[in-house]
């Protein structure tokens, strides 16, 4: 599996997803600005993945920022980082962790290279208490898959958006070590692709059968090729267990309820916001026109046309089966057995 980060103490060096698969190159980010910069143009993606970029970008901003008032700068920091994708929760949670830890060692006297030394240890246990999530997430999820399992997939939930394994394809790759994988299917998730250029590219690359299929092609797939289950990754989860993933997630939950198939979503308990009472209260983020009207650089639609471009949708509770996150499965209702769940210790 390719890295989707690696952390110099210096900089951050991202993968730049917006070129795989054709070129593989990588990103050098010595401050906070072209973390954000990264995060914003998808050139790092996924929610676990953004989270765990988000705090080691707190990292490099506190590097430079050591002035008084060092906590207030912090928060300034954080805020503009948020403002680079709004839908995400694990990108506000990446920022307050860091900032929760700097308040805690400040408070008790660590000033300069000793604070931030406890600021890039946090990071570095994000990122790899994410590897380790979502781990415990393939074991969960595997568990759920019948023998010789076809599997359908949207956007990319896998190595590529999380630090390492993956989310929906972690599943999807634990399964396939246990022999149950007999294919995938995976949607090409337009407008960017993510499905095609990065589902399709890892698993391929691993040697775990794909097919890829364009996203109006999903339903019809579930019924002619005999899909066993949906998996999804997510970017937000209401308290209630309305699910923010990528725009196509709802689609695939409706068609799925039609044709009696288990619709399940894998995430880790830092994409939980119980804040938020329901889905209606999810941000949902407007990306610019050119992603609709061009196409590899060509122009595909009328310079007049409108455009409506949200990044995400909400897919209801109801249409949901299961939850599936390093703590175990979450099976309704919902708003009860969400809370009781991640109150436990995984």
């Amino acid at each position: 599996m390719l890295n989707t980060m690696v952390w110099g103490g210096d900089r951050l060096t991202l993968l730049d997803q917006t070129k795989l698969p054709a070129v593989t190159e990588y990103i050098d980010c010595f401050d906070h600005l072209r973390v954000k910069e990264a995060i914003a143009r998808l050139e790092v993606r996924g929610a676990p993945a953004i989270g765990a970029a988000a705090a080691f970008a707190m990292v490099l901003g506190a590097k430079h920022s050591q002035h008084e008032p060092f906590l207030s700068q912090l928060e300034e920091i954080a805020a503009d980082l948020e403002s680079a994708r709004p839908t995400a929760v694990n990108l506000a949670w990446g920022c307050r962790t860091i900032i929760d830890t700097a308040k805690k060692f400040y408070e008790e006297g660590l000033r300069g290279s000793l604070l931030l030394k406890k600021l890039e240890e946090k990071a570095v246990a994000i990122y790899e208490e994410d590897i380790a999530a979502n781990k415990k997430m393939g074991e969960h999820g595997a568990a759920l898959l019948p023998k010789e399992a076809v599997v359908l997939t949207h956007c990319n939930a896998g190595a590529l958006a999380t630090c390492g394994w993956g989310t929906a394809l972690g599943v999807v790759r634990s399964a396939y070590l246990q022999g149950k994988i007999k294919m995938v299917y995976s949607d090409e998730t337009r407008p960017l692709l993510q499905g095609a250029r990065l589902t399709a590219y890892e698993l391929a690359e691993e040697g775990i059968p794909v097919t890829c299929i364009t996203d109006g092609m999903a339903a019809w797939t579930m019924k002619e090729k005999k899909v066993d289950c949906v998996i999804v990754g997510a970017d937000r989860i209401a308290a209630n267990g309305d699910t923010a993933n990528k725009i196509g997630t709802f689609n695939l939950a409706l068609a799925a309820r039609a044709l009696h198939i288990p619709f399940y979503v894998a995430a880790p308990a830092s994409t939980f916001d119980l804040h938020l009472a329901d889905g209606s209260a999810i941000p949902i983020e407007e990306r610019a026109p050119e992603e609709i009207k061009k196409f590899a650089g060509h122009i595909i639609a009328p310079e007049k046309a409108l455009v409506y471009n949200p990044a995400f949708d909400v897919t209801p509770a109801a249409l949901i089966t299961a939850i599936i996150t390093e703590k175990g499965v979450i099976r309704p209702p919902y708003a009860q057995n969400i809370s009781r769940l991640l109150k436990n210790k995984a």
